[in-house]
């Protein structure tokens, strides 16, 4: 299968990122090469898998 690829705007720093469809492993990579955002998720089920974001902090509710 052909690997497809998109450019979209980074959600983190809003320049040119990088979409990619990964259909053999039903794996969706958007990144960023300006900020270093990194965001892999399932195509099927749209859970994240791995994620990177400089500059965003994860928020915890106790």
């Amino acid at each position: 299968m052909k690997r497809l690829s998109h450019t979209v705007n980074c959600p983190n720093c809003g320049r040119n990122a990088e979409r990619h469809y990964l259909p053999e492993s039903t794996v969706v990579r958007t990144q960023c090469p300006e900020c270093d955002y990194l965001m892999i998720t399932c195509h099927d089920t749209g859970r994240v898998i791995e994620a990177y974001a400089p500059g965003l902090f994860a928020t915890v509710n106790a």
